[in-house]
């Protein structure tokens, strides 16, 4: 799966204000932050190392609209931003680790603006990682959605063992 390839999907505008849960190095959030060049990324992941890492990829590639947070996502409020201060939220290869799925998309309504979006990528349920008990299934993620407050905007190619959901806070 190229990010590349999937973010070139999506109708991003060069000023928005982004975040990406679950960050890690950087493999999402540094494609994000080249397309956002007037606006900026918020990379947050449960763990420093990742981010330290991170913020090293971005010095060499010289992406400077990237911020770090060390926060868990599955507790609301923890990345101390702003409600309703983001226009976009990447949540990829996260959901599948995590037991609340539904607190994660919380989170990220009570972040976004109206009409703010969150692309979602996770394992399908038959791909090989993971296991079936953890991989979640779009279904799954529609319905959870739902429950948040979310309208599903599309579904989006992704690869094939993953997919992709736009949803739309409105």
């Amino acid at each position: 799966m190229n990010p590349n390839q999937v973010l070139d999907q999506l109708d991003l505008l060069p000023n928005m204000i982004a975040a990406d849960f679950g960050s890690g190095s950087g493999g999402w959030a540094i494609p994000l932050a080249k397309r956002l060049k007037s606006g900026k990324v918020f990379a947050i992941d449960i763990l420093e190392e990742p981010l330290s890492a991170l913020k090293s990829k971005a010095k060499l590639e010289k992406v400077w609209n990237i911020q770090t947070i060390c926060a868990n996502v599955e507790n609301l409020r923890s990345a101390r931003l702003g409600e309703g201060s983001l226009d976009f939220i990447l949540i990829t290869n996260l959901l599948f680790q995590s037991d609340k799925k539904e607190v994660i998309l919380k989170e990220a309504y009570n972040l976004l603006k109206r009409g703010g979006k969150v692309l979602i990528v996770d394992w399908l349920p038959e791909s090989s990682i993971g296991s079936e008990k953890d991989n979640v299934s779009p279904d799954e993620i529609k319905q959870t959605a739902e429950r948040t407050g979310f309208s599903i905007s599309k579904n989006i190619e992704v690869g094939h063992h993953h997919f992709g959901m736009v949803l739309i806070k409105s």
